[in-house]
């Protein structure tokens, strides 16, 4: 039976330890000279533009032997009115796994109920859980651990936010969470995160948050599509940016993450964001490893 991946909640927690420590192997070497994927071809359907998950994920597939195709959809009938069920059906007689990448998350669950191949969420606007998996392989790799580690989060209750939520349910840290009253994750995240393993803590005081903190993240201000927001979003979230100030409120060895892209001089400063504490390279390294494991997983 097919497995999706369309949001980290999908896995346990027991899975998503063992992504990470096959991630962790693959990123030493570990079969190098494996192809698991040899003669399979795993399609990459991109509505929104990208760096990392593009390039992880193409690097990636070619890695374990598949072939990628990437597509966008001006340039297969989905952009001239195909039904976006229609389109999972056809694709799913040619390709052995998908990788999506689009806006409104219902578009996801569309295409993943039609389609009869493992989907992946590249990144919706409610989730990115892609992302999550390597955040969390990062700090397994810094720390040695996840389970009772304080990870904090200072920003926009966005789609990294989301998936950050979920990841705290399943592997049992704390998550605290900086943020304005009105741009919280989304409720239901919560109600369903906080049926696990981890704690949720939801404040306003970024520096509060950062009291203590293991790993301190942040992520932009303004997500793509919400460009029309940006001037009041900013000022709202001035007082959040992620700078050597707020640092210090954390623990000396704490880690510094961050999803990239970065707006340098808005959420995070220089001198965070390329100072002794970040991690963020390593982070967006591990997107390529986290994703190999999980292509390994689902892609038969």
């Amino acid at each position: 039976m097919k497995r999706d991946f369309l949001r980290l909640w999908d896995f346990t927690s027991e899975e998503i330890i063992s992504l990470i420590k096959r991630a962790i192997d693959l990123k030493k070497g570990v079969d190098a000279s494996s192809c698991p994927l040899i003669g399979k071809s795993i399609g990459l359907l991109f509505e929104k533009p990208s760096t990392r998950t593009r390039v992880s994920f193409e690097v990636g597939i070619y890695q374990l032997g598949a072939q990628p195709l990437y597509m966008r959809p001006d340039e297969i009938q989905l952009g001239r009115g195909e039904t976006i069920a229609d389109t999972a059906r056809v694709l799913s007689r040619y390709l052995n796994g998908i990788v999506i990448r689009t806006f409104e998350h219902t578009r996801l669950e569309e295409f993943a109920s039609a389609a009869t191949i493992p989907v992946i969420n590249g990144l919706s606007d409610s989730h990115h859980p892609c992302q999550a998996l390597a955040d969390m392989m990062t700090i397994y790799e810094k720390k040695g651990r996840i389970e009772g580690i304080r990870v904090s989060y200072i920003g926009d209750g966005n789609n990294v936010a989301n998936s950050l939520v979920e990841a705290c349910g399943r592997l049992g840290f704390t998550l605290t969470i900086a943020t304005p009253e009105g741009y919280e994750p989304d409720a239901d995240v919560l109600d369903t995160a906080r049926s696990g393993s981890g704690e949720i803590i939801l404040l306003r005081d970024p520096k509060e948050a950062a009291a203590m903190a293991d790993v301190i993240y942040t992520d932009v201000w303004v997500s793509m599509g919400e460009e029309q927001e940006a001037e009041k979003k900013k000022k709202r979230f001035e007082k959040y940016q992620l700078n050597s100030s707020l640092l210090a409120c954390s623990k000396p060895d704490a880690i510094v993450m961050h999803c990239l892209p970065a707006h340098r001089g808005e959420e995070i400063t220089d001198e965070v964001l390329d100072g002794p504490n970040s991690v963020v390279f390593d982070q967006a390294e591990n997107r390529l490893h986290a994703q190999k494991a999980l292509l390994e997983m689902l892609i038969k």
